[in-house]
């Protein structure tokens, strides 16, 4: 029986990574997004199936879950994904943000827990992509540390809940990592960027990074494919940084 994989906001940045990597591997790969993705590479092309979906639907994630589950397709890991990043100062936070950003970043990833939990399997992975953002604060970055927090504590809660299902959850954290839509947040002048993305990135490697570098988003990738795979067996619970040593612990 084929395995396969949901993505949710597997069109670009980090997600796309994800879809990629795992398709290559082997892996079925069922990719939600507000919009399709029009080139796939051919070596990739028949282990992913694209479908649009509004990540706070819940109607929607149980629709990837079915398509991951059809007949000869076993579903072993969901991915919570699909997410954005906007700096604003708190009083720059208006009712239509706030509402938006939470809705996207954290109530999304709890419908696409929820669809996870009612068809994976015992050995199913349940993965968040995070953010360092969910370890510590920053600046003019309230609202959306507070859903990265909220994953965190999503992803505890139901490592608990689902463990004795068999059912393993996990986050990962990455720094800052180089995409259209975090050039979009850092060309904003709200931004620790202060609207100039490329220099800021290059000086926060230097100065923040043990490595003097910042992580890619197939380094991001690599790791969801190490955590859903059998060699991660004993890993459930934990919130594992992609930070090239910004935030040693």
């Amino acid at each position: 029986m084929k395995q396969s994989v949901v993505v949710t906001g597997g069109s670009k940045g980090i997600g796309w990574e994800i879809v990629r990597t795992l398709a290559s591997a082997g892996y079925h790969v069922v990719s939600g997004s507000r919009s399709l993705r029009e080139s796939i590479p051919n070596e990739v092309k028949v282990n992913i199936t694209q479908c649009q979906m509004n990540t706070i639907n819940e109607k929607d994630h149980f629709r990837l879950a079915e398509i991951a589950s059809e007949e000869g397709r076993q579903l072993i890991a969901y991915v919570n994904n699909a997410g954005f990043s906007e700096w604003r100062s708190i009083e720059e936070i208006d009712e239509k943000f706030l509402f938006d950003i939470i809705s996207t970043n954290l109530i999304g990833y709890f419908w696409g827990a929820k669809a996870a939990a009612h068809h994976l399997k015992a050995g199913g992975s349940l993965i968040n992509i995070s953010s360092l953002a969910g370890k510590r604060g920053t600046s003019n970055n309230s609202a959306y540390v507070s859903t990265k927090f909220g994953v965190t504590g999503l992803t505890q809660s139901l490592s608990k809940e689902l463990g004795a299902r068999g059912i393993r959850v996990n986050s990962v954290c990455p720094v800052l990592v180089k995409s259209e839509g975090l050039l979009a947040a850092l060309s904003q002048n709200s931004s620790p960027a202060k609207g100039n993305p490329t220099s800021f990135l290059e000086e926060f490697a230097k100065t923040q990074a043990s490595l003097q570098r910042l992580p890619t988003a197939q380094e991001v990738a690599d790791l969801v494919h190490f955590l859903i795979s059998e060699k991660s067996q004993a890993i459930t619970g934990q919130s594992i940084n992609v930070d090239c040593g910004v935030l040693p612990n």
